[in-house]
């Protein structure tokens, strides 16, 4: 389960950034998580809620925005919306579709006391 090490790696950016910041409490977490990270998001709440207690960020509220995965179609270079990793293109039918976007995470906002 690597969502448990993703949390570790999200609480320590929240505590690093409040630090920076001069922060007494964290009360919200935005992170954004495209469709193809391959992060399980039931199960890094889960872990979120074990890795942050007794922390800067114990009862904050843990907000997930899913992006759609972004592709081009190295066949025919049509842009298209991924969906699942190794699937054809709609269009021309070639699995040699390239990642573009949607496979990243990252912190996108903290709201702070």
């Amino acid at each position: 389960m690597h969502e448990m090490s993703i949390a570790e790696s999200v609480l320590q950016i929240i505590e690093d950034t409040a630090r920076n910041e001069g922060c007494a409490k964290v009360k919200t977490v935005w992170l954004e998580i495209g469709q193809l990270a391959g992060v399980e998001t039931e199960s890094l709440r889960f872990c979120f809620d074990a890795v942050t207690r007794d922390s800067i960020a114990e009862y904050a509220r843990l907000e997930i925005i899913e992006t759609a995965g972004q592709g081009r179609c190295l066949e025919c270079a049509s842009q298209l919306t991924v969906t699942a990793r190794y699937e054809p293109c709609p269009k021309c039918g070639s699995f040699q579709v390239q990642v573009t976007g949607g496979d990243e995470m990252k912190v996108k906002e903290l709201e702070v006391e």
